[in-house]
């Protein structure tokens, strides 16, 4: 029998990513949306017939046959509280990045995680961009050597600011591009090279008008010696490259973006052919100076989350995110503020 999904929320997050790669999991079905928008319940509708349009998170509760994963990608001051809500009912739980507005929030939802011995799903899904992937995949096999330093951008041209709680400056709704963009580029620098023992941060507004940060650089030290830099921007004319890791043997350069997100905003979905493939132009050289080749990126993969999430729920398998995974990267976004607000680099204490 499939389980039955109910995605809280039709925006940006729910539409292009969340339902499509829902119904893309063969064992998974999409029961139920959650939007109040009349707009966005006629595009469910239209797209996902047998999904129940639902205009309140309240009405989930009581469902008759309820509900066997809740899926949160509502604002990000609302994801702690229906998390919680979602836990309290007995049903387990994906929250959208980031999961909570501060590692202490994250810390409460573990322990109400913990008592009621149900999972709760950080929605890391950047952990399966195809040129991640291949980072992944050539450190893990030593053709880089020992990784010295991992550079790692998202950086965007977006130097008009727009209304939305993403641009907010109120600390509950954890606005700004090192929420926004930053939580993924330190999860994959943390997932990659392990938890950061110092941070050191700068962080920017910049754009007229702007009151959440717009502009960041991080530089992470990571055990053994390994460094990341990480760059997050709105106001990039010229983006650098999306990762340029260094090795002691050999160096990886890619540029452009993972192509997953941009098929997700045309339509195309898991199922279609060529989803998630990277042209051959757009692949990262490997080597050293006179002596690179091209190396072709993995395919992207953005639906083996809910892959991993079914076999959890069925089998006990591994999640594929852990809840400490997003408070190690909580716990760095707020050690980089105090970074850039005393204007020194601050030490990250042991688990």
């Amino acid at each position: 029998m499939d389980l039955r999904v109910a995605l809280i929320g039709y925006g940006t997050g729910g539409s292009v990513f969340h339902a499509p790669l829902i119904s893309s999991v063969p064992g998974m079905r999409l029961a139920a949306v959650v939007t109040g928008a009349p707009e966005r319940q006629r595009a469910v509708r239209e797209r996902y017939p047998e999904a129940e349009v639902v205009d309140g998170a309240d009405r989930l509760w009581g469902a008759p046959g309820g509900y066997d994963l809740v899926v949160v990608t509502a604002p990000n001051r609302q994801h702690v509280p229906l998390a919680r809500t979602a836990l309290t009912a007995g049903v387990p739980v994906v929250v959208d990045k980031p999961v909570a507005a501060s590692a202490a929030d994250a810390r409460s939802l573990a322990a109400l995680s913990a008592v009621r011995g149900l999972p709760v799903f950080p929605f890391h899904n950047r952990r399966w961009d195809g040129d991640y992937q291949t980072v992944g995949r050539l450190v893990d096999a030593g053709a880089l050597g020992g990784v010295q330093r991992l550079e790692s951008r998202f950086e965007r041209w977006r130097p008009e600011v727009k209304e939305s709680w993403k641009e907010s400056a109120d600390p509950r709704d954890a606005g700004g591009i090192l929420f926004d963009l930053g939580s993924h580029l330190v999860d994959q620098a943390v997932a990659l090279l392990g938890r950061p023992a110092r941070v050191h941060a700068e962080i920017d507004t910049r754009r007229g008008g702007a009151v959440a940060p717009d502009d960041v650089f991080l530089a992470l030290s990571h055990p053994g010696g390994a460094r990341s830099h990480l760059w997050m921007s709105a106001t990039s004319a010229q983006p650098g490259p999306r990762f340029r890791v260094l090795g002691g043997r050999a160096a990886y350069t890619v540029s452009g973006m993972d192509v997953q997100e941009a098929q997700l905003h045309e339509g195309l979905t898991p199922k279609d052919p060529g989803y998630g493939i990277a042209p051959p132009e757009s692949y990262g050289l490997l080597g050293t100076p006179g002596h690179q080749t091209p190396e072709p990126t993995a395919p992207g993969a953005y639906h083996e989350f809910y892959a991993s999430v079914l076999r959890t729920l069925r089998d006990g398998a591994p999640p594929p995110v852990t809840l400490a995974d997003a408070i190690t990267g909580l716990e760095v976004i707020e050690a980089a503020n105090r970074s850039a607000r005393e204007g020194t680099a601050v030490d990250l204490p042991d688990q």
